[in-house]
C-alpha cells in the first residue's frame, strides 16, 4: 500500500475519534490534581511535596500497570480492555468525591490509574495495528489531540473548580465523563465485533497469529539496540517533560501570584500549542521528517521552559506556554510513533512497555522536582528539567538520522 492509496476507512475514523475522547479522559484524569496542589496541602495539613503523591502514585501505578495491560491488550484485546477501563475510572472518581483524607484520595487515585493505564498505550496500539505506516504518525497526531486537550482540561478544570465550587467537583465531572465516553466505546466495540463477524480483519484486531510468552516477548524489547534507546529516551522524557510540568502552575501561584484557576489556565495553553502543532502535522512531518520534528521540537520547548521559569511578569508565559507545548508535541509525537514500530509483533506489550518507562520517569520526576522545589526553587527546577529534556532530545534526532541514514536503499 503506497501513502497515495492508503486511506483510513470511516469505521476505522469513528473509533479513532472515539479513543480520542477516551484518551482525553485519561489524560485529564493526570494532570487534574496539578493546579490542586495548594489547596489540597492547605485542606490536609501536609506540605506541597506530601500533597504531590495525588500525581506520583498515579504515575507509579500507571507505570506498573503497563506491565499487565501490554499483554492482555495483545491477547484479549485492545479496544475491549480499553473499554472496561474507561468504564473502571469512572468508579475511582466516585471515590475521590467522597475522600476525607489525603490516604483516601491517594488510594482513589491508584484507582483510577489502574484504568486509565490502559487507555492511551493501548489506544496507541490498536492504531498501531489497524493503521498502514505511512499514515501512522498523521493518525498517532489526531488521537493525540485528545490527549493534548486532555492535558488543557485537566489543568484547567483542576484549577476551574479549586477556585470555585471545590476540589470534589473536579471528581465529580471526572465520573461523568469516563461513564458516558466508556458507553460510547462499548457500543463502537460491538458494532466492530458485527462488522468482523461478517469480514474477520486480523489487522484490525491484532489478535492474529502465535503469540510468544509474555517474558520472551519484553526480553527481545528491552535488548534490543533501538528499543532500547527508545525506552530510556522515554524515561528521561517523562521525567524531565511531565514530571517537571506538574509543578508549572504552583510556579506561576507562587511565583507571579496568580490565582490558581489562572495558573491553570496558562499551563493548559500548553495543551493549545499541542493542539496547534495537531493541526499542521500533516504538513510538518513529511517536510522535517522525524529528526528534524524532535530536534526542532525540544529546541522550542528549552526556549519556551527558560521564559516560564525567569520571567517577571505573568504576561510572557501566555505564548511561552503555548509554543512549550508546541514543540513537547513535535517531539513526543514521534517518539509515539517509533514505540509502536519497536516490535510490530506484540505491539501492545511493546507501546505498553514504552508508556511505562514514560510514566515511571514522570512519578520520578514528580517527586524530584517537589523534593528539590524546597531546595533550590521553582524557577531552578523547571530550567534544570528543561534543559535535561533538550540533551535527550537532540540525541534522539541524531539518533534517529543515523538510523534513517543506514537502513536507506542504495
Amino acid at each position: 500500500m503506497t501513502s497515495g492509496s492508503a486511506t483510513l476507512s470511516a469505521s476505522t475514523r469513528r473509533s479513532v475519534l472515539l479513543l480520542s475522547f477516551a484518551t482525553f479522559a485519561s489524560m485529564a484524569a493526570q494532570r487534574l490534581c496539578d493546579a490542586m496542589l495548594p489547596e489540597l496541602a492547605r485542606e490536609f495539613s501536609v506540605g506541597l511535596a506530601q500533597a504531590a503523591q495525588v500525581i506520583s502514585v498515579f504515575a507509579v501505578v500507571y507505570g506498573l500497570c503497563q506491565l499487565v495491560y501490554g499483554p492482555l491488550g495483545d491477547r484479549l484485546g485492545k479496544f475491549r480492555i480499553v473499554v472496561w477501563a474507561t468504564l473502571g475510572c469512572s468508579v475511582g472518581s466516585v471515590l475521590a468525591i467522597f475522600a476525607t483524607s489525603l490516604d483516601w484520595l491517594v488510594l482513589a487515585r491508584m484507582l483510577v490509574a489502574l484504568g486509565a493505564a490502559a487507555i492511551i498505550p493501548l489506544s496507541l496500539a490498536w492504531i498501531g495495528d489497524a493503521v498502514a505506516y505511512e499514515l501512522r504518525q498523521e493518525t498517532l497526531a489526531r488521537v493525540g489531540l485528545g490527549t493534548t486537550l486532555g492535558i488543557t482540561g485537566g489543568q484547567l478544570i483542576g484549577g476551574l473548580f479549586t477556585d470555585t465550587l471545590g476540589w470534589r467537583w473536579a471528581f465529580a465531572f471526572m465520573t461523568v465523563l469516563f461513564g458516558l465516553v466508556g458507553l460510547l466505546l462499548w457500543r463502537d466495540g460491538r458494532r466492530q465485533r458485527a462488522e468482523q463477524a461478517l469480514a474477520p480483519s486480523p489487522a484490525q484486531t491484532g489478535e492474529s497469529g502465535a503469540r510468544s510468552p509474555y517474558g520472551r516477548q519484553a526480553l527481545q524489547i528491552l535488548t534490543g539496540r533501538w528499543s532500547r534507546i527508545v525506552l530510556i529516551v522515554a524515561l528521561i522524557e517523562g521525567a524531565s517533560g511531565f514530571g517537571v510540568l506538574a509543578i508549572w502552575a504552583s510556579h506561576l501561584h507562587h511565583e507571579l501570584g496568580l490565582s490558581l484557576s489562572a495558573a491553570g489556565a496558562v499551563v493548559a495553553l500548553f495543551g493549545l500549542g499541542g493542539m496547534a502543532y495537531m493541526a499542521v502535522a500533516r504538513w510538518l512531518i513529511p517536510r522535517l521528517g522525524e529528526h528534524g520534528l524532535a530536534r526542532t521540537g525540544v529546541t522550542l520547548l528549552g526556549l519556551s521552559s527558560l521564559v516560564i521559569a525567569f520571567t517577571p511578569v505573568w504576561w510572557p508565559s501566555l505564548p511561552a506556554s503555548l509554543l512549550a507545548g508546541f514543540g513537547f508535541f513535535m517531539f513526543h509525537n514521534t517518539m509515539q510513533t517509533n514505540a509502536t514500530q519497536m516490535a510490530p509483533a506484540a505491539r501492545g506489550t511493546a507501546v505498553s512497555l514504552f508508556a511505562s518507562f514514560l510514566f515511571m520517569g514522570q512519578s520520578i520526576g514528580v517527586l524530584l522536582a517537589a523534593a528539590l522545589v524546597a531546595v533550590l526553587g521553582s524557577t531552578a527546577v523547571i530550567a534544570l528539567g528543561s534543559a535535561v529534556l533538550v540533551a535527550v532530545g537532540l540525541y534522539f534526532s541524531l539518533a534517529l538520522r543515523r538510523r534513517h541514514e543506514l537502513t536507506r536503499p542504495d
